[in-house]
């Protein structure tokens, strides 16, 4: 190579180097909470809570998710900051294929940050972690240490835009609060496309179907059946003090609504084979569904993709389950709880 040759390419990357040190700065100028407060922060009994279920039209919560509330009014999870609190990561940035601790404060309205909790099902936060081509879905709990500080030890599998959910009530505060926020992962980004409509899903040797009629902006019951080599499941066993965990969100927006069963899971007490959810899908749109269960000591995870319209549609479940193991779909791998 010519040195003339090497002083243009020099040169060229000068350029590169000054136009990606702009851009840092134009993006580090931007408060992306002061931005999220400027949102209307969804009331209590808004039909679209997180771990506490749904409100009901008195205004408690209720695990079945009794009244859908003003359906018009901002879902979880699209906001970093609502009522004074705030998901505050440690960084936004990480490897993938390196479990690295993931650490984030949540921070009060007195800007510091809160130590203390009111138990939701068991647990004082419940994370979920998932891409943004809702691939990867993580439901996990970490810990905190006196200061407020939380981490848990975690493997991102791919590269890509990945986003974060804290599920939580303060100590002191009338309603669980979800906030939501994205981290990066580096490397090559291939998108997942999402499963198609379906009423079955085959994991792990287990196949759960799903029945019901989801309709936008109406509660809408769903119910889901899970059997082993042809044998309907009779023994749940509690994970979290429910039978089954269902996280919802929304495609595009990643809005996302978590309800449970109206059955409240006893230790030693056994479920199953159905479990049954009240849920009110804000808007028509798809959704992805993540169904959590306990069986046999081992939590497993089942995915569904929903369309959801004004009029409803039925969903009826197959009259033969597939002769498969794993239904091919987003992420058959094991996801963490």
């Amino acid at each position: 190579m010519s040195r003339a040759v090497a002083l243009r390419l020099g040169a060229f990357a000068g350029v590169l180097v000054l136009a990606f040190a702009g851009a840092f700065a134009i993006g580090s100028a931007v408060d992306p909470i002061a931005a999220a407060d400027t949102l209307e922060p969804a009331p209590a009994g808004d039909g679209m809570g997180g771990m506490d279920g749904m409100a009901d039209p008195a205004g408690e919560q209720g695990g079945h998710g009794e009244g859908h509330g003003d359906a018009s009014a901002q879902p979880p999870g699209l906001a970093v900051s609502q009522a004074g609190y705030t998901l505050v990561p440690a960084t936004t940035f990480f490897q993938p294929g390196q479990k690295t601790p993931l650490r984030f404060t949540i921070t009060g309205p007195d800007g510091k940050p809160v130590t203390k909790y009111t138990k939701t099902h068991e647990k004082d936060l419940h994370l979920i972690v998932v891409r943004r081509d809702l691939s990867g879905f993580h439901h996990v709990h970490p810990t905190m240490d006196a200061a407020g500080n939380w981490s848990i030890p975690f493997s991102f599998t791919a590269g890509g835009t990945w986003r974060l959910y804290a599920d939580f009530q303060p100590a002191g505060h009338d309603q669980t609060l979800t906030l939501g926020t994205d981290v990066n992962v580096s490397g090559l980004y291939i998108p997942v496309p999402l499963s198609k409509p379906a009423s079955v899903f085959s994991i792990h040797g287990y196949d759960v179907t799903l029945a019901g009629k989801p309709q936008a902006g109406k509660e809408s019951e769903l119910t889901f059946a899970i059997s082993k080599g042809g044998k309907p499941v009779t023994d749940l066993q509690p994970y979290l003090g429910a039978f089954g965990h269902l996280v919802s969100l929304r495609s595009g927006d990643l809005a996302y609504l978590h309800n449970h069963p109206a059955e409240h899971a006893e230790p030693g007490t056994k479920g199953g084979p159905q479990i049954t959810f009240g849920t009110t899908f804000p808007t028509a749109g798809t959704y992805s569904l993540f169904l959590d269960f306990q069986h046999a000591g081992t939590v497993h995870t089942a995915e569904f993709t929903v369309t959801v319209d004004a009029d409803g549609t039925t969903i009826v479940p197959p009259t033969t389950l597939p002769s498969s193991s794993t239904t091919p779909g987003h992420d058959t791998t094991p996801h963490g709880h």
